[in-house]
């Protein structure tokens, strides 16, 4: 493997035009599907709009108070720490818990957000998406349940661990 490893897309990444966060500006990027970045922005706006009427309604005192909280509590909530990899090892295939590198942190947890919010049919994906990240805000949801899943197969695998 000649060259460098990573491209220069980190430097390159404008923050998005609403919040100025780069975070989100990756995000949108995520949703976005066959290039159209207009889209995509439009589907996480209009789901950051749906949030703040949710919030609007909210009572408790420790909960977010704009839309862009919700959405880094959401991220940080469904970043795995470890994970299983598959190492071969004399023959047999072992599961090896290993920890995840922030940058992968990241990017599991935004796959996994967008999958459950893709995998629901019938409404718009503005609505589904911010139900997603709602939930995932408290700690629930599909997106969650797939990091527990991580999780549990993580510490199920313990006794592998000295391979890694």
């Amino acid at each position: 493997m000649g060259g460098k490893r990573f491209t220069s897309a980190e430097s390159q990444l404008r923050p998005d035009p609403r919040y100025n966060d780069r975070v989100l500006a990756r995000f949108i990027n995520c949703v976005m599907q066959d290039g159209k970045k207009s889209v995509a922005q439009r589907i996480v706006y209009d789901c950051f709009e749906i949030i703040n009427g949710k919030l609007a309604k909210e009572t408790a005192p420790e909960a977010p108070k704009e839309a862009i909280e919700v959405f880094q509590r959401a991220i940080d909530n469904v970043k795995p720490f470890v994970e299983v990899r598959s190492k071969r090892i004399g023959g047999a295939n072992y599961q090896v818990p290993m920890q995840v590198n922030r940058k992968r942190q990241q990017s599991l947890a935004f796959r996994w957000i967008l999958e459950a919010a893709r995998s629901e049919r019938g409404r718009p994906m503005a609505s589904r998406l911010a139900d997603e990240l709602y939930q995932a805000a408290q700690g629930q949801g599909k997106a969650m349940q797939t990091r527990d899943q991580t999780h549990r197969m993580a510490e199920a695998n313990r006794a592998f661990a000295h391979f890694a």
